[in-house]
């Protein structure tokens, strides 16, 4: 295929607007097909997710597989090869070293006034329902990214939900992962029909009270339907990455790391900004190169996103580089410049932020430590990665003494009578 390399200021507003909007609109077309499964699986329950698994997999609708049994967590351990079931293991100690120190203190207070006491009392969330995909792909990365902060956090009950293949069996290096991380909970149902199922149950699931894992336009568009049911966490659709890059950086690198999210499908998106036109023709060169050599659907996916919601496009300096990121607000952005630290002082809109050509994005999404369950669609200029504080929730705790009243008493009562709120005033003006 042939890649073009665009100039940002020859770029007309409605192709800007596609670009920043990515795969949103096609998130939106879905939402009536989303909302059919919905109301099936609320209605018919597990009946519901084997039609599904039967209609989308081709498997058959007359066993209830639906749980994990002991036995698949040992066929799954069994099954891999050391070299993977070792990759797994250090990816997760590095997972669970990161993560252990978002973890906060459980109990705090602090006096705002003399006899006036506040803080907070951290608890975790009762249950948890962690969605892995695996339409594209096996993901026991997605779901130790998942997994360990829930873990960490004391979460009471973690399930997961991953589509099964075609033969009825879930992904080994998943459920592998699971095993390592203490969840026994897991279920083959994938799409919209496994966020159906987590938010009103069936009679093999119970539901929960979030839901939090990355998938298609289908999962992103259940969540988006449910939002006022269940809590559905972040917003974490089809992958996103940006690359800014000045004339120092090495063109290859660049064409291999922007590769990297655009071959989870074809609604991902993956851009290059730069302000060298020369270093933008040849990483648009190499990726030409690079892409007949892919494997399909990879192959597929990659050529998609270059055509439609990807490209590379080049600035007239950096900084007007920056400020496109910030409006894009990607979900992945690498940044390959002379001074990258400085670089990432104009970023403000990123869920996560790599410095420098020696960590490819592949690194991070695997390895090294900071989750890469982030979010996605430009919502990263409000929301965070994946943490531990997404599965516990923070109490304001008050105490006063009797001076701390008395203090309480010359103010409180004031600002009630301003406002019109007798109850208010009395509960410290009629107070024995």
């Amino acid at each position: 295929m042939k890649i073009n390399v665009k100039f940002w200021k020859d770029i007309s507003e409605a192709e800007r607007e596609k670009i920043f909007k990515r795969s949103e609109q096609n998130i939106e077309d879905v939402l009536s097909v989303v909302k059919d499964i919905i109301d099936h699986v609320k209605k018919d329950g597990d009946n519901a997710l084997l039609h599904y698994n039967n209609k989308f997999l081709g498997i058959p609708a007359n066993t209830n597989y639906l749980k994990i049994t002991d036995e698949e967590f040992e066929f799954a351990e069994k099954s891999l090869t050391e070299e993977v079931k070792n990759a797994i293991q250090f990816s997760i100690n590095n997972i669970k070293k990161f993560h252990e120190a978002q973890k906060p203190e459980e109990f705090s207070m602090m006096e705002t006034s003399p006899g006036i006491f506040a803080g907070e009392r951290v608890t975790p969330i009762d249950s948890v329902g962690l969605y892995v995909p695996g339409g594209r792909g096996t993901f026991p990365s997605m779901l130790y990214m998942l997994a360990v902060p829930a873990v960490i956090a004391g979460v009471k009950r973690v399930c997961v939900t991953t589509p099964p293949n075609g033969s009825g069996m879930a992904d080994s290096g998943v459920l592998y992962a699971c095993s390592l991380c203490g969840i026994d909970e897991v279920y083959k149902v994938g799409g919209a029909e496994a966020i159906a199922a987590l938010t009103y149950g069936t009679e093999t699931i119970k539901p929960v009270v979030k839901i939090l894992g990355p998938g298609s336009m289908y999962v992103t568009a259940a969540k988006r339907l449910l939002y006022s049911v269940v809590d559905v966490g972040l917003p974490a659709g089809p992958s996103e990455s940006a690359l800014i890059a000045d004339k120092t950086a090495n063109p290859y690198n660049m064409a291999l790391d922007l590769l990297v999210e655009a071959e989870h499908g074809s609604d991902s998106s993956a851009l290059l900004l730069t302000d060298s036109y020369e270093n933008a023709v040849k990483a648009a060169e190499y990726m030409e190169e690079m892409i007949k050599d892919l494997p399909e659907p990879r192959k597929t996916f990659v050529t998609d996103v270059l055509k439609g919601y990807g490209g590379v496009i080049v600035t007239e300096n950096i900084n007007e580089a920056c400020e496109i990121s910030n409006n894009f607000a990607p979900e992945h952005l690498a940044i390959h410049t002379e001074d990258p630290w400085d670089t990432m002082g104009k970023i403000t809109n990123a869920g996560e932020i790599i410095l420098g050509d020696s960590t490819p994005f592949s690194a991070v999404n695997y390895s090294v430590g900071p989750n890469a369950v982030l979010p996605t669609g430009g919502k990263a200029k409000t929301f965070s990665a994946v943490g531990v504080r997404d599965f516990v929730k923070f109490s304001s705790v008050i105490y006063s003494t009797k001076k701390g009243y008395e203090t309480l008493n010359k103010h409180v009562p004031v600002l009630a009578d301003y406002e019109g709120f007798t109850t208010h005033g009395n509960a410290f003006k009629l107070r024995k």
